[in-house]
């Protein structure tokens, strides 16, 4: 199987997806950048947990019926303030598990009260989760998903890549599509990659075609989801 440094270049990647949607400025249209670090940290904390508490309750789940109680979990969890989060007891955090607002999953609801006391460490040991994301170099972004996969709770794989993208940090996304594409290049992983080995091919694969196209993280897993699987012209990923 091929190592990252026998790769073939993108380009064949790009002019697949530029041919399945319609030409090279078409697919451009559809391509979007990611935030800078000085965007991602003028973003409020609590978009930081609101976000991430979106994805995990997203993950096996409707992602239609989340969105439709979303302001019902905004009013619920204080519009996440992490401050007003942090004060409540045991026993509120149980009762979460009997309103009708929220998803009435202990296992969810934990994660969120979980994550309140991680981001409040970030807050205290890093000047928070902003500055963090913001800040962790984007070759390493697979460091960065174990991070917030050791550090944080239920926000391992697409949850974790989903929050970050979500939040503006130049990333990809290991949706089915991006891997198939990745395997069409010999990359060596298997179709559902998760050990350290593959992420850190993958990530190598990243970096190169990153060098040699100037395109973002962001911009090249777009590129790739769009080079397979049921696409159709003018429909991003």
């Amino acid at each position: 199987m091929t190592s990252p440094a026998q790769l073939p270049r993108f380009e064949q990647t790009y002019l697949r997806a530029a041919e399945r949607k319609g030409g090279e400025a078409s697919l451009l249209q559809l391509l979007s950048a990611p935030l800078s670090s000085r965007e991602i940290k003028k973003q409020s904390e609590d978009r930081f947990l609101a976000t991430m508490t979106k994805c995990i309750n997203q993950a096996g789940f409707s992602w239609r019926v989340i969105e439709q109680k979303w302001p019902e979990f905004e009013e619920a969890f204080f519009g996440f303030k992490l401050d007003t989060l942090c004060l409540l007891s045991d026993e509120q955090w149980e009762a979460y598990a009997q309103d009708r607002r929220v998803v009435r999953s202990w296992q969810k609801i934990k994660a969120l009260k979980d994550n309140v006391a991680w981001l409040y460490e970030e807050r205290m040991d890093r000047d928070g989760i902003a500055t963090l994301i913001a800040d962790w170099p984007d070759e390493d972004f697979v460091g960065l998903l174990s991070y917030i996969k050791k550090q944080g709770s239920r926000l391992g794989g697409n949850s974790g890549q989903r929050f970050l993208r979500y939040m503006g940090k130049d990333s990809f996304v290991l949706s089915r599509d991006v891997v198939t594409a990745l395997l069409g290049t010999g990359l060596d992983i298997k179709p559902e990659p998760s050990s350290q080995r593959e992420m850190k091919l993958i990530q190598s694969a990243f970096n190169a075609w990153r060098a040699e196209t100037g395109l973002s993280l962001v911009q090249l897993s777009q590129v790739a989801c769009f080079s397979v699987g049921e696409n159709y012209v003018g429909v991003s990923a």
